[in-house]
């Protein structure tokens, strides 16, 4: 199968070649189109050219188009998934999942308004607030859930009248190419354009002159870059940029009840998700209990390649992912920290790493401070609740946090937390009609919901007079 990118409804091709990955093997099993400067000038220029005849339609009409989409996506669901499972690794069955969630975003957003608040009416003025696209929008989606992290920016995007540049990570781009040739049977030439290069390509469209909003999920280096890239022309961001989510158990919870939901919370995507539990504060006297429990469930896990249905975790997205995660691990360690279970990097092919379990971490360790995106599970004591709160807000992360146990203490506890979201007895909960986004380096402006379709508007006033006698 040759995959194109899409550019003013065309499928469109380039000599330059972008080598693809099966992260389980480490064999390249594909070629993606290396888009050149002048292709994302051009699918700039589509994308602005059609901006107003789109914007032109009802919002019926645009939510018929999106209903349309859902249902085009969702009739290539098998085709998009198995490319996904090959070039990011998970199992079939959850990209399956991932693709399935992308074609009903498409729904729900369809069911959002963008309806007018009348602000003033009375004897001196009549005054309406509406809501108006930027105009061409550059989407950038990660490599850890590339459709679904590409449809919730797609779908409001165009809901709220805008256009779409829409760029892949370069290790994941096959699927959502793919997506892009089958979304052009229902939108019209230019609406939603998708290109695929390297990092430099993400570079080039950021600060591409006819781009009027950057919506943008990935690390927090690249996210500060685009930030700046950005305020010299003070084009509005969209950032979500990662996570290190604390769980904290409190002194009252039952922590062999709740093991399975921590290592469930923590594992997911082989731990490649933003809003993934990255550490795990307990009370000291439980730490050895909790973090036993734990590698059981980690010894037990079945990791392998996404093509195999027994599989229930995949590799990492890439060797220097696999290497970074082994490497903090390893630091902890030599500061004097001990693996309960997992640890060592596996012999064969493919970017695997163990689930792992690490307990005893002096204060401060780097796999307690950074996001390390990857299966570890540090198991951290402490002495009250108070020590666990200071530790938890003590990174430059903000985007999510859950405390376990009585939910009225969890309620009470709940403001004290530094982040985006607090869950509860649950984590990394995330809903298509629930704002999420984080605080301090995790990023600016939220995504899903009312809030995040606003996201992708600017607000106008319409101020008129009353009559004069």
């Amino acid at each position: 199968m040759t995959i194109r990118m899409t550019v003013a409804g065309a499928r469109v091709d380039t000599a330059g070649r972008l080598p693809v990955e099966n992260p389980a093997t480490g064999a390249v099993i594909a070629e993606a189109p290396d888009c050149t400067l002048a292709q994302l000038d051009e699918a700039v220029a589509a994308a602005a050219a059609a901006q107003p005849r789109w914007a032109a339609l009802t919002e019926d009409e645009r939510r018929a188009h999106l209903v349309e989409c859902g249902k085009r996506l969702g009739a290539a669901g098998d085709e998009v998934a198995r490319l996904l499972s090959a070039e990011q690794g998970k199992p079939v069955r959850d990209a399956l999942g991932e693709v399935g969630l992308s074609a009903a975003w498409f729904g729900h957003t369809a069911e959002l308004s963008l309806s007018a608040e009348q602000l003033v009416r009375d004897s001196s003025a009549d005054i309406t607030l509406t809501r108006e696209p930027y105009g061409v929008v550059a989407a950038i989606a990660p490599s850890n859930f590339p459709i679904i992290l590409a449809m919730c920016k797609v779908a409001p995007a165009l809901l709220a009248g805008n256009t779409v540049v829409l760029k892949p990570s370069p290790q994941t781009p096959l699927s959502t190419l793919r997506v892009g040739e089958v979304l052009q049977e229902c939108l019209p030439p230019g609406v939603l354009n998708v290109v695929s290069g390297a990092d430099a390509l993400g570079e080039a469209l950021t600060t591409h002159p006819g781009i009027r909003l950057i919506s943008f999920t990935g690390s927090v280096g690249t996210g500060r870059g685009i930030a700046r890239h950005a305020a010299g022309r003070f084009t509005p961001v969209v950032l979500e940029l990662g996570g290190n989510d604390p769980a904290i158990v409190l002194p009252d919870a039952d922590v062999d009840a709740l093991a399975p939901a921590l290592f469930s919370a923590a594992l997911a995507n082989s731990g490649q998700f933003c809003a993934a539990v990255k550490r795990v504060y307990v009370p000291e006297e439980k730490r050895e209990r909790l973090a036993g429990l734990l590698a059981d469930l980690a010894r037990r896990a079945v990791v392998g390649d996404g093509a195999d249905p027994a599989t229930e975790y995949g590799p990492l997205i890439s060797r220097a992912q696999r290497d970074r995660v082994a490497s903090l691990v390893d630091a902890a360690v030599k500061a004097g920290a001990r693996v309960v279970t997992g640890g060592v990097v596996p012999e064969g092919p493919g970017h695997f790493y163990p689930p792992t379990v690490v307990t005893d971490l002096p204060a401060g360790t780097a796999l307690e401070v950074e996001e390390q995106f990857g299966p570890v599970i540090p198991v951290l004591g402490y002495a009250d609740v108070d020590e666990a709160v200071a530790r938890a807000n003590a990174t430059e992360f903000g985007l999510g946090a859950s405390l376990w146990g009585d939910e009225r203490q969890a309620r009470a506890l709940a403001g004290r937390l530094d982040c985006g979201t607090v869950w509860i007895n649950t984590h990394g909960d995330l809903r298509h009609n629930v704002p999420f986004g984080g605080t301090k380096s995790s990023g600016v402006g939220v995504e899903y919901g009312h809030l995040g379709l606003l996201a992708y508007t600017r607000p106008k006033v319409l101020n008129v007079a009353a009559p004069r006698e």
